[in-house]
C-alpha cells in the first residue's frame, strides 16, 4: 500500500469514494469550536471539505498526487480554508502542536518497533485538542474479506488507545454499526472508533 497503489486506485476511476465526509467524523466533530485541523489520508477530500465549512482551517494530506488535484478541483468554495498537501506522515511528520483536531479516517498506518509515525501525529495534537482514529472493525473477516492484508500489521483504534499516555483521556473506545452502508465489494458492518483529548 504505497504511493503507486494509491495512485493507481485513483486513476482507475474517474471517482473512488462518494463524495460524503464519512458518518464517524460529523457524529463526532459536530459541536467542537472549530480550530486547526489535520485531515490524514484526505483522499478526494469530502472530510476535508466539510469541516472547512464548518469553520475549521485545514490541512488536508495525502500521499496521492491525482487525489488531491481531484479535490482541490471539488472545493472551491473553500479554497481559502484548505490546504492540500502531498506528504506520506510516515515520513514526515506534521507540526509538533499545531493542530486542535488530527483526524485519521480508515488510515492504514503499518505498526513500527518504535511507533515513530504514530507519535508523530500524537505530538500534533495541541493541548486541549482532538485525537479521531477511525478504522474498519476486521473482528470476523476472513482473510479474502479483509483483502488478504494482516490486520495485525496496522494499527487499530484500541491499539492506540493502549498507547496513550497520561496526558491524554479517552473519550471514546469502541466498535459501532457503520452509519452508511459499506462500500461495494467490502464487507465491513461495524466501525472501530478512538476520540482522544490531549490535556497538556
Amino acid at each position: 500500500m504505497d504511493v503507486r497503489f494509491w495512485e493507481e486506485m485513483y486513476r482507475s476511476r474517474d471517482q473512488v469514494f462518494s463524495g460524503a465526509p464519512n458518518g464517524v467524523l460529523v457524529t463526532e466533530v459536530t459541536g467542537l469550536p472549530p480550530g486547526q485541523a489535520l485531515d490524514v489520508g484526505c483522499g478526494e477530500g469530502a472530510d476535508a471539505v466539510w469541516l472547512a465549512r464548518q469553520g475549521w482551517q485545514v490541512t488536508a494530506v495525502d500521499v496521492s498526487r491525482t487525489a488531491l488535484e481531484r479535490a482541490a478541483a471539488a472545493a472551491t468554495d473553500v479554497a481559502g480554508r484548505v490546504a492540500w498537501a502531498c506528504a506520506d506522515v510516515t515520513v514526515t511528520p506534521p507540526p509538533a502542536g499545531a493542530f486542535d483536531l488530527v483526524s485519521a479516517q480508515y488510515v492504514p498506518l503499518r505498526h513500527q518497533p518504535d511507533h515513530t509515525a504514530l507519535h508523530g501525529l500524537l505530538k500534533a495534537v495541541a493541548p486541549g485538542g482532538t485525537l479521531l482514529f477511525v478504522g474498519h472493525d476486521l473482528a470476523g473477516l476472513s482473510p479474502q474479506q479483509g483483502h488478504g492484508f494482516d490486520p495485525g500489521d496496522y494499527y487499530q483504534p484500541g491499539d492506540i488507545a493502549g498507547l496513550l499516555g497520561g496526558d491524554w483521556v479517552v473519550v471514546i473506545n469502541e466498535s459501532r454499526p457503520r452509519t452508511v452502508p459499506a462500500p461495494a465489494g467490502t464487507h465491513h458492518t461495524h466501525d472501530t472508533v478512538l476520540r482522544a483529548r490531549r490535556l497538556r
